[in-house]
């Protein structure tokens, strides 16, 4: 599996080959958006890794460049810019997901799983569908049963990590590491309080809770 790396920081770009080498994906690397554009456009990669911030060509020009040219390779952004406008631009850009620096590296790990299995399957989408709750990445709306439901952009985090793992058991460490991107437990009751609102949001008025309290491992989203 190739994935081709388009950034400019040539240290952030090292750690990612070296750690992606590791993990038994073969890496090439381009240090600006027009060499990134040129090499992309050779083909033969699995997943593009893009810098959104880069000089003689921006990442979003890339994208939107290779998108208008007919090449549908997955894309995932890396970027500093991490407001929700700022997802929004880069995903209707083209991109296919969107990492916002700093980031724990098993995220990009599994981000880059997901993107070469959906780019095997045929199946590139930006929703997310579990049992009745829907996810439109896009849009940033989610909505249970044609039902919208009204998400702060954390509680958004938070749901579409459960969905992604529906079904499994997510752990306090877990959701501290991937949503908050803490590194050790600060010991608040910060999990805690967004779950309780996020079932508010997502299960008041239907028979069924689908967010459900798993003792002593976590939560899990019962699709």
């Amino acid at each position: 599996m190739r994935i081709l790396i388009i950034e400019d920081d040539l240290e952030a770009a090292e750690a990612m080959r070296r750690g992606l080498g590791e993990a038994g994906y073969e890496c090439e690397h381009a240090s600006d958006g027009e060499l990134g554009l040129d090499a992309a456009r050779a083909g033969g990669f699995n997943v593009l890794i893009v810098d959104r911030m880069m000089p003689k060509r921006d990442g979003v020009s890339v994208v939107e460049t290779l998108r208008r040219e007919g090449d549908a390779t997955p894309v995932l952004f890396l970027s500093a810019l991490g407001e929700i406008d700022d997802r929004v631009v880069g995903l209707k850009a083209g991109a296919d997901d969107y990492l916002v620096k700093p980031y724990a590296f098993p995220e990009l790990i599994a981000r880059v799983e997901a993107l070469s299995r959906r780019r095997e399957t045929g199946a590139v989408s930006t929703t997310l569908k579990v049992g009745e709750l829907e996810m439109n990445l896009l849009t940033r709306e989610v909505h249970r049963s044609g039902k919208e439901v009204d998400l702060q952009p954390r509680e958004f985090q938070l749901l579409e990590f459960l969905m992604r793992h529906a079904g499994q058991s997510v752990t306090r460490t877990m959701l501290l590491e991937k949503v908050w991107e803490y590194h050790f437990d600060p010991q608040t009751n910060v999990i805690d309080v967004h779950i309780s609102r996020l079932r508010s949001k997502i299960d008041k008025g239907f028979d069924r809770a689908m967010l459900q309290t798993v003792r002593g491992a976590g939560y899990r989203l019962d699709p």
